[in-house]
């Protein structure tokens, strides 16, 4: 039976394409009902438009505090009946209202081995520590910056010749690959919804 679920993005959806195009095509067991983006020039807009995908923009700012935004994402969410949150390049940490909706349920991908290099530009943290392995990193959402319990790593080479635009494209082309498989392990029930901080095999 089909689940439904909803991306969360900040900018240019790169992951987003992958997941809803895997998803209309049939390759993932869910539906694409909802895409929640908190910059109203990010470029996931229109690609969401352009699949069709509802969208749920809006601007923290225009909100009193984090609770009073999330409510009404949830009410949106909850009308829609989604099951799954699927962060891919979600630039804001989850609160209390989103975490205790979706408890165990929220998925994130970060380009990182956690926990290496969490937060923002984990590439350039890579590159900056000249470490010679780094890679990508799926996890559950706690109430952390990318603390939540690891579900599957995948490893990339860092080498002599790396910049910061040739690591990213190595991260994202694994990414890409990875998130999806990820995804569908979950929506089939082989990985069980978690909160708690312990790895899955």
């Amino acid at each position: 039976m089909k689940q439904n679920i909803s991306i969360f993005a900040s900018g240019s959806g790169s992951n987003f394409d992958r997941i809803a195009l895997k998803a209309l095509g049939g390759e993932l067991p869910c539906d694409v009902k909802l895409l929640v983006c908190d910059k109203p020039d990010a470029p996931v807009i229109q690609k969401a438009e352009t699949l069709g995908i509802e969208t749920l923009v809006f601007q923290p700012k225009t909100f009193s505090n984090k609770q009073a935004y999330e409510k009404m994402i949830v009410q949106r969410l909850e009308a829609l009946e989604v099951d799954w949150l699927i962060l891919a390049g979600y630039m804001r940490l989850l609160g209390e209202t989103m975490l205790e909706a979706y408890q165990g349920k929220i998925l994130n991908t970060h380009p990182s081995l956690l926990p290496s290099f969490p937060g923002k530009d984990a590439v350039g943290q890579a590159l900056d520590a000249k470490v010679k392995k780094t890679g990508v990193t799926v996890h559950f959402v706690d109430e952390g910056m990318d603390t939540g319990p690891i579900i599957q790593q995948e490893s990339v080479e860092v080498t002599p010749y790396d910049d910061r635009e040739s690591l990213q494209r190595k991260i994202q082309k694994i990414e890409h690959e990875l998130y999806p498989i990820v995804i569908h392990r979950c929506l089939e029930g082989e990985i069980k919804p978690c909160h708690k901080r312990n790895v899955h095999s």
